[in-house]
């Protein structure tokens, strides 16, 4: 964690308190959300030094705003069962949340992280490379826990970029990028008909796949495919 831009630590799923030892050690305000009452009953009792910074939640209900209004990373062993919602919701915050680092399943991780031209590359590449570069930090095998995962997990860097906003229409972006990889198979001229109706436009990249687009082509597009909205 580079600490640039941030002073407060939030902490996604610490179970048990593997990776919160870490934090404690370094520079940081670490606030903690964890679901299991267990869990929280334990940290409570071996990190006093966390005072009221534990919060018994559901992330994904939370709202961050209650927690802390200044810049914070977001970092975690994050559950793989809502590893992908957790990173929606941090886009909701983008402009609060400089870093991140997770950890996720390994495919989750290599999507988010894949490049356009690659077939792991999806909707969530591109919702997620719009405000933030990504770094595929290394992987970590299925014997280092306990009980071991049937799968292999992947460690990932997340810094916002210098975008500000879209130089687009942003709720409209993501339906053009949810539309043009519902049927990713097909050109973009099939998958984005919906949002192209009987309008008669026409684009050289609509002869590609959604996944040959870069964030700036889908940006491209939803402007071009916003001027023929009615």
């Amino acid at each position: 964690m580079s600490g640039e831009g941030y002073s407060n630590i939030v902490e996604v799923g610490p179970g048990m308190g593997v990776l919160t030892q870490y934090l404690l050690t370094k520079d940081f305000i670490t606030h903690v959300i964890e679901l299991d009452r267990e869990s929280v009953s334990y940290l409570q009792a071996e990190y006093p030094q966390l005072s009221q910074r534990i919060y018994s939640a559901d992330f994904l209900k939370l709202n961050i705003e209650t927690i802390t209004d200044q810049p914070f990373a977001l970092i975690g062993n994050f559950p793989y069962n809502i590893s992908s919602q957790i990173l929606f919701k941090a886009l909701d915050y983008k402009d609060q949340i400089p870093e991140i680092v997770g950890m996720f399943q390994k495919e989750v991780a290599e999507r988010i992280a894949s490049s356009p031209g690659n077939k792991k590359y999806g909707i969530i590449s591109v919702l997620v490379q719009a405000y933030y570069n990504i770094e595929y930090l290394f992987t970590v095998d299925e014997d280092v826990f306990d009980p071991p995962p049937k799968v292999k997990s992947g460690v990932i860097r997340l810094n916002r970029n210098d975008k500000k906003k879209l130089d687009c229409n942003e709720k409209f972006f993501k339906q053009v990028v949810k539309q043009a990889f519902s049927q990713r198979r097909k050109t973009l001229r099939n998958a984005l008909k919906p949002l192209i109706g009987k309008s008669g436009f026409n684009d050289p990249k609509l002869e590609l796949r959604a996944e040959r687009l870069s964030v700036k082509d889908f940006v491209y597009l939803t402007n071009q495919l916003e001027r023929i909205q009615i």
